[in-house]
């Protein structure tokens, strides 16, 4: 059997976006409860996710969300990491800005431990990435798009996409007007 290049990139993407979801739920969390989601993303799901981040581009003028939707398409596979919206629920942490969770959740606000316990996730997973040196950006633009499509459950309102891309030259380093996508 031969397997070229191509084949094993993406195989070794899709294994490392594996590894990614896995290293995200093991994090680390400050509350000690586990509220982060993760999934990956291929194919027409992938499609339908570029689509999305398109038309929420177009939504809100923004082109920084369009270029990465081109970017969302040339990669192997997205993975996407979400936390629940679930206060912790400490009487005057106020670590959210707020005076306690009630207050909170009535202005529309998010618990500093949940968006906190989401970077160490994204972290945790972009350092597999890192390590297997595979191709990565961390985008929010993803994370919204998502969010648009309805994958993730009602009670998850933050997540970031992590897009995985295997090639001679990564596309997600010279992301300027005017740069080639590939």
């Amino acid at each position: 059997m031969i397997k070229y290049m191509e084949n094993a990139e993406r195989d070794a993407a899709l294994h490392v976006a594996d590894l990614m979801a896995a290293a995200a739920r093991t994090a680390p969390k400050g509350s000690g409860k586990d509220k982060v989601i993760t999934m990956i993303l291929t194919g027409e799901d992938k499609d339908k996710l570029a689509e999305h981040m398109r038309a929420f581009a177009e939504e809100v003028n923004e082109e920084f969300i369009d270029r990465d939707s081109h970017n969302v398409d040339a990669s192997h596979c997205i993975v996407l990491i979400g936390v629940k919206s679930e206060p912790f629920g400490l009487a005057n942490c106020s670590m959210c800005g707020f005076e306690n969770c009630g207050k909170m959740m009535k202005a529309g606000a998010n618990c500093a431990f949940n968006i906190t316990d989401l970077g160490i996730a994204v972290g945790s997973a972009v350092s597999v990435a890192a390590d297997h040196r595979i191709d990565n950006r961390v985008m929010y633009s993803a994370g919204k798009g998502a969010l648009r499509m309805g994958i993730f459950p009602e009670d998850v309102r933050v997540c970031y996409g992590i897009p995985l891309y295997t090639g001679a030259k990564s596309i997600y380093f010279d992301r300027g007007a005017g740069a080639v996508l590939l």
